[in-house]
């Protein structure tokens, strides 16, 4: 079998960018943590003595593949599938960056096409062998268990089927390293004893299910049910979810106020099916949707020939929503004539077709909606002040999506899923950049318009990965405001922001040639990879034979001239 030598890692090191300003270092788009290895040792320690060791093996196992399984996304979009041994040894080159040990390959064999894999790998300097031996000293078995969970993790998500490694051989057991070996799982004679670390805790993962249905039970008793179509766990959420639940019991008309988007409709249906109308009609109106010379007729109904095109009688909204709630939208957008009629409804209960002399009494309860200033419009002489008073018996204020920034994970893991259902999309996840990026955008269009960047997120995103800040936001999205890369040496540099360097006013500035330019950058390119094209191409963000292609081109160039 073939030496397997590693390739250029610089494309590996420009992941990794520190944003100290802002407390942040990322690797891609996933957030890492720069932990002292003692305070981890001292964390496995404790499980151990806490858990038991299988107990402990299980949980580091599990935390060390699912660590694996999103190092392999990144793997793939740095540097695709065009050399698989390239693409693969991405796993080993970030366990290595990340601090886990130094990885030695000893032989590769790799097809996803059939399935086939068979590898080995030497560990040298293991963090975890180091820190098994420090709190318990040498023992008889391996204890590299959430090293080899990420080993399996790395190698299922890239190959697309479980892979397990095992460690045959442990510095913890007196070895001078680690070697492990990984092959498909059904080809272990003893993988049903190697399985259940993989899986998920029966014992622990009981205990935390109950305390889970514990917690539920006691918010169940605690307040009343929360419906699906409402998320969320911040105080003012919370709190205007409150006042919707007292009044689902009650008669009372409610006003419903925010902005634009921050779903005062999902509020409204919320009120309707918590109440004793639930079974009744939730009639919906947007009454800035409705000519004023129609508004009437659709509010209160029309008879056969009250004017020209009313052939025959129509109930309006008021009467098919009897018995249940009529939901009155942009309430502040009524014309005069139509603000009289509604508050004789609220008074009197009861309507009066266009064109018909006999009063309809009717049975609903009112839920309106705005997003203006009405007591200025009131002012103003836009909006009757009688009705008003009618309306704002009962106001409650939803909070835009800016100041219940806790909720939004909550609400995009629920919006991902329903958008990924309804194009038939399986998807990894938000990435923590992108979910940061989200968290930090102002929302002027609230929950309507997180609504529409996560359905654009899904439909952009690759099938089985990670939906990614550039799949959120076509425009600029947020940055951290100073970050540092890893240099060649391993040391830290400043990397200036895309606005401080104008790479192109300067190539213009200094009036070089554009082929001369091209010609010059991919020399360099080349030059800092060693000879090596492949690892030359991915620093420049191409394919290798688009690399070779242009040097051909412009060594022709050179020749013809």
């Amino acid at each position: 079998m073939k030496a397997i030598h590693y390739p250029e890692s610089s494309d590996l090191h420009k992941l990794l960018r520190f944003a100290a300003e802002d407390g942040l270092i990322w690797l891609g788009e996933h957030r890492m943590l720069l932990l002292h290895a003692g305070a981890l040792s001292e964390l496995r320690k404790e499980l151990i003595n806490s858990l038991g060791q299988e107990q402990a093996r299980r949980i580091l196992t599990r935390m060390g593949f699912a660590s694996g399984v999103r190092d392999a996304e990144l793997a793939r979009r740095t540097r695709g599938l065009e050399r698989l041994e390239d693409a693969f040894v991405v796993g080993p080159q970030l366990h290595m960056l990340e601090g886990c040990a130094k990885v030695e390959p000893v032989r590769l064999l790799i097809n996803p096409e059939t399935g086939e894999f068979d590898a080995e790998f030497i560990w040298r300097h293991s963090w975890e062998a180091e820190a098994h031996v420090q709190a318990f000293g040498e023992v008889e078995h391996p204890a590299c268990w959430m090293m080899v969970g990420y080993a399996s993790g790395y190698t299922s998500a890239f190959m697309g089927s479980f892979i397990l490694f095992r460690e045959v051989e442990c510095s913890a057991t007196g070895a001078d390293h680690c070697r492990i070996v990984g092959r498909p799982v059904d080809q272990w004679p003893d993988a049903a004893e190697l399985r259940p670390y993989f899986e998920a805790d029966s014992i622990v993962g009981r205990l935390l299910e109950l305390r889970e249905e514990i917690e539920i039970m006691r918010r169940s008793i605690a307040c009343p049910r929360r419906t699906p179509d409402l998320i969320g766990n911040s105080a003012g959420f919370t709190h205007a979810y409150d006042l919707v639940a007292r009044a689902a019991s009650t008669t009372v008309t409610v006003l419903l106020l925010g902005e634009t988007g921050v779903g005062k409709e999902r509020f409204a249906r919320t009120l309707h099916e918590m109440s004793a109308r639930s079974t009744a009609p939730f009639v919906a109106v947007n009454c800035a949707a409705l000519p004023d010379e129609l508004i009437e007729s659709e509010l209160f109904g029309v008879e056969r020939g009250a004017f020209t095109g009313a052939h025959a009688s129509r109930a309006g909204k008021f009467e098919r929503a009897d018995g249940g709630t009529l939901f009155l939208d942009e309430v502040g957008e009524l014309p005069l004539p139509a603000q009289a009629k509604l508050l004789r409804v609220l008074q009197e209960g009861e309507i009066e077709r266009l064109g018909d002399e006999r009063t309809r009494k009717v049975n609903v309860r009112l839920v309106a909606a705005t997003n203006v200033d009405l007591q200025q419009a009131v002012s103003i002489g836009a909006f009757r002040r009688d009705l008003y008073y009618r309306l704002n018996v009962y106001p409650v204020t939803i909070p835009p999506l800016r100041e219940r920034t806790a909720d939004i994970p909550a609400l995009a893991e629920a919006m991902v899923r329903r958008f990924g259902t309804l194009h038939g999309k399986r998807l990894a996840g938000i990435s923590d950049k992108a979910m940061r990026a989200l968290k930090t955008h102002a929302w002027p269009g609230n929950v309507r318009e997180l609504e529409n960047v996560l359905e654009r997120g899904v439909i952009l995103a690759p099938p089985n990965g990670l939906i990614e800040m550039e799949h959120l936001f076509l425009g600029t999205a947020p940055e951290s405001s100073a970050q540092h890369r890893l240099g060649e040496g391993g040391q830290l540099e400043a990397q200036q922001g895309t606005e401080a360097l104008d790479l192109p006013g300067a190539v213009l500035d200094a009036g070089i040639n554009l082929e001369a330019f091209e010609q010059t950058l991919l020399e360099r390119a080349v030059e800092r990879a060693g000879g090596n094209l492949a690892a030359a191409a991915r620093l420049l963000g191409m394919t290798r034979p688009q690399l070779t292609y242009r040097l051909k081109k412009h060594r022709n160039i050179e020749q013809d001239t």
